[in-house]
């Protein structure tokens, strides 16, 4: 019985949210983020430059496969120009060291099919374990799955598919990187501090409400809640 009231929570829930009442908020309130003096403004103008001329350069200059230019040049932006940098860096010499891992490994998974489809799984698996932890590294494993994904289809030469991943990525680093230099982002990182003096203040409060009437300390907790949920959307609109 409660897993069917659960589940059918979770429909009445999405039936409500395919309202059109609420996608027409859910539109207005897009439009509101992405207005003027809206931190994520600089965040959308910075991508939006960035990933349109890395694409519109590699495809004037005759590369293969622009999207990778497009991802590099999204994947840079951070809460500012330092951090930018550092990613770009880590990105560059990621791939970079990645394409080197898939030209050894690529002979290995022409062998058989079952050799391509573990060396997939392998390459995946170690993505997803270091990405969170180490950038570069984890771009290492993510440039020779990316790669190896389209032997599936059909074999592709060696040669055309290094040098499009390495065209890409620099081409997409420094597109990247140049659109984080002319669209500054200053306040996002304004709203973090802003974000972080109100979760004190009002970490402070929900601890003195620990002995007040039960009322005081629900309404604490979910100031301290809304405080905490801000606090991640200024970091993660910082973060790009």
């Amino acid at each position: 019985g409660t897993e069917h009231a659960e589940l059918y929570g979770i429909e009445a829930e999405r039936a409500a949210l395919r309202g059109p009442g609420r996608r027409r908020a859910a539109r207005r309130a897009l439009l509101r983020s992405l207005g003027p003096g809206s931190p994520l403004l600089p965040v959308a103008v910075r991508t939006l430059i960035g990933c349109a001329l890395a694409g519109y350069l590699c495809a004037a200059l005759g590369v293969g496969r622009p999207y990778w230019a497009i991802v590099t040049a999204a994947s840079l932006y951070q809460a500012n120009i330092t951090l930018t940098w550092n990613r770009t860096l880590q990105r560059t010499l990621g791939n970079l060291l990645g394409v080197l891992v898939f030209a050894a490994v690529l002979p290995l998974s022409r062998t058989t099919p079952l050799a391509l489809v573990l060396c997939c799984l392998f390459f995946g698996f170690a993505a997803e374990a270091l990405i969170t932890r180490n950038y570069w590294l984890g771009s290492v494993a993510v440039t020779p799955m990316a790669l190896l994904v389209l032997e599936f289809g059909a074999p592709h030469p060696a040669g055309e598919l290094i040098g499009d991943r390495v065209l890409d990525t620099v081409l997409g680093a420094l597109a990247g990187f140049l659109a984080a230099a002319l669209v500054t982002n200053r306040r996002a990182a304004g709203r973090v501090e802003r974000a972080l003096h109100a979760t004190a203040k009002a970490r402070t409060e929900a601890e003195r409400a620990a002995g007040q009437p039960p009322a005081e300390r629900a309404r604490a907790r979910r100031a301290l809640t809304a405080s905490l949920v801000e606090l991640r959307e200024a970091a993660d609109t910082a973060a790009g």
